[in-house]
């Protein structure tokens, strides 16, 4: 039985001695395109919060089975618009928002191509 090494990311958080956290754990190994697929966000040590499960191999493979990186930047997407057109407008939402609008459209460009190429759903690089 293979032991998973947990990974603890920090790259969220902006004041290190703050003792109100998030917490995000890698939960599993790499897989299929060299990402890992599973990770827990805890609230603290007493409310383990959620698990977030990406998709795991492609869906025309295996079938849908996870949470897409275009799902989660359309989520995030969604709340800065509503923080912009609310009380909390300001430079960095805007510009957050800027540039999360700029990933999710690269991420919709690689899936045209890939449709274009006829290998979207598929292991082919």
């Amino acid at each position: 039985m293979t032991t998973i090494a947990k990974r603890h990311l920090i790259d969220h958080i902006v004041d290190q001695d703050k003792a109100e956290q998030l917490g995000i754990v890698v939960l599993d190994e790499l897989g299929p395109g060299g990402a890992h697929h599973l990770y827990a966000i805890s609230l603290d040590a007493f409310h383990p919060g959620l698990l977030v499960s990406f998709q795991k191999g492609p869906i025309g493979e295996v079938g849908l089975n996870g949470v897409s990186n275009e799902a989660l930047l359309a989520i995030v997407i969604d709340r800065l618009r509503c923080f912009q057109d609310g009380p909390y407008a300001c430079p960095e939402n805007r510009n957050a928002l800027a540039l999360a609008e700029q990933s999710l459209d690269w991420l919709k460009t690689r899936t045209a191509r890939r449709i274009e190429r006829n290998v979207e759903g598929t292991s082919v690089a």
